[in-house]
């Protein structure tokens, strides 16, 4: 299974470089890969290899990064909440990097530019947002997963409707606050790349090496504290790793439905149920599949650019009703 994971994942990777409007050949794009690193020499032109490695590379390492990021985060949730539904935005991410995003698109304040301000209001507003979450719904002793997932649907509600109320107040605006919300990885350059890998490469390291905690959580929370793992302390840290790993991606690529849910589970199916093999191979499934995506949101309909989050949702929604009519999900 990590062998055809892995191979997929260079399938998805190859397709993000050669498919575009500039047709340039497989075999001459891979020839330039293999010339960066001194190995043969790249017969492409200069603005042939501009257009891959300032416009398409980013593009596919963003996408990369998203769809590992997203995919892990909902396979973590999943296990630490033992809920089938839980997904990357469980806790109020969404709703709070759409508030923080709509604020900067909607210039409340006035002087705020998009570009500048979107990205740094969406992760801050992300970030508020669990963090109001699991102080309402995660300090006391006795609190557990319902609890916090109780308090993350009303946190959404609330930040949600105060998202409307600014899209109302400016309503030239709601058009572009849409398209964010839709997800795009139109606007991904090298800075915001580096922008985000180091958030997603300590959140993925920290999600997939939790996973013999989950392991152990799937038993149960008392069962849990009875075999000596610090229950609370697990939840706290692989909680804060996904929301951050998320509300870095979704700061600079939008709001991106469906990989969170689906990918685990299909995952789930083929490698069984424990979280030791679900959130490693997850990472890689959720990034050739999320390459895969944008591939055809680019390309579709070309010139013009489908959002990526429609993408998702038209393949995601359609898998997910297909795995959960051939099989009830086994959350452990």
């Amino acid at each position: 299974m990590a062998v055809l994971t892995l191979a997929g994942l260079c399938v998805a990777v190859v397709g993000g470089l050669v498919i575009g409007p500039t047709s340039m050949g497989t075999s001459r794009v891979v020839g330039d890969l293999f010339s960066h690193v001194g190995l043969g020499h790249s017969t492409l032109t200069s603005l042939q290899s501009t257009i891959v490695w300032q416009l398409r590379a980013p593009r596919l390492v963003l996408g990369l990064l998203a769809g590992a990021m997203l995919s892990v985060a909902g396979g973590t949730y999943q296990g630490v909440f033992r809920n089938p539904l839980a997904d990357p935005y469980l806790l109020g991410v969404a709703a709070g990097a759409g508030l923080g995003a709509t604020f900067a698109i909607v210039d409340v304040g006035g002087g705020v530019t998009t570009p500048t301000w979107a990205p740094l209001l969406a992760f801050v507003g992300a970030m508020a947002a669990v963090s109001v979450t699991w102080l309402v719904g995660g300090r006391g002793l006795r609190s557990n997963a319902s609890t916090l997932i109780l308090a993350g649907v009303a946190v959404s509600s609330l930040l949600t409707s105060a998202q409307t109320f600014l899209q109302q107040s400016s309503t030239n605006s709601i058009a572009r606050v849409y398209i964010w919300l839709l997800g795009s990885l139109a606007t991904a350059s090298w800075h915001s790349v580096l922008l985000v890998l180091p958030y997603v490469v300590t959140c993925v390291v920290i999600c997939v090496g939790s996973g013999r905690a989950l392991d152990i959580m799937s038993v149960g929370e008392d069962e849990s504290r009875s075999l000596g793992l610090p229950v609370r302390r697990v939840r706290l840290i692989v909680i804060t790793a996904s929301s951050l790993g998320t509300a870095a991606i979704v700061s600079v690529v939008g709001l991106i439905g469906f990989v969170g849910i689906i990918v685990p589970h299909i995952v789930r199916l083929l490698v069984g149920t424990s979280y030791r093999r679900i959130l490693p191979i997850s990472v890689v499934f959720g990034a050739a599949f999320l390459v895969f995506a944008d591939t055809i949101a680019r390309t579709v309909m070309a010139p013009s650019e489908l959002p990526l989050g429609v993408v998702t949702a038209l393949v995601g929604a359609p898998v997910f009703v297909l795995i959960l009519s051939l099989r009830r999900p086994v959350i452990r």
